[in-house]
């Protein structure tokens, strides 16, 4: 072949080439189907969280105990524990006379000694409870086309009508 002959095929070659891309472009659109339901495609998703509350109690104060009768019974009984027996004895009667004056003279001072005032406290008290919530995850979409039925799972509800890419291909025998 002639180089011209060449360079005119090669031309006519590259002014068909969008003619065949606009062929197959074609058998590619944009078309609509009738929506005929929507489910929501939903799940349980746990959010624990703390719950508190305040309660209030009552709380007895501690009384309060003198010390002084304990110190000067302790003072008295050693004293008159010192007064008996002889040697170890002397030393063993002075120390049981002190612990004996000791308690008695507590006794004598905090007998009549009141109980500690009764208040009102706040505890507060939590727990944590379980909080579960609904979320939707998608949507399954029925949808007809040209008389056929047709699901698809989608992110979002399309409402009455859903747009569809419609591929058109020859069958293969």
């Amino acid at each position: 072949m002639k180089a011209k002959t060449k360079l005119f095929f090669a031309a006519l070659s590259l002014g068909a080439l969008p003619l065949a891309q606009a062929q197959a472009q074609a058998t590619n659109f944009e078309d609509y189907g009738r929506v005929t339901r929507v489910t929501p495609v939903t799940e349980q998703i746990n959010r624990p969280r703390q719950e508190c509350r305040t309660e209030y109690v009552q709380v007895q104060q501690p009384q309060e105990r003198g010390v002084g009768g304990s110190i000067i019974g302790g003072l008295l009984g050693a004293a008159v524990g010192s007064q008996v027996g002889a040697g170890h004895g002397k030393t063993a009667a002075t120390a049981a006379g002190a612990i004996a004056g000791a308690v008695i003279g507590d006794r004598t001072q905090n007998s009549n000694a009141q109980p500690g005032a009764v208040q009102e406290q706040a505890v507060k008290q939590c727990r944590m409870v379980d909080a579960f919530e609904t979320r939707t995850t998608g949507y399954n979409v029925e949808y007809d086309y040209r008389g056929r039925n047709y699901t698809s799972f989608m992110s979002y509800d399309p409402g009455q009508r859903i747009r569809l890419r419609v591929n058109v291909e020859p069958m293969n025998n």
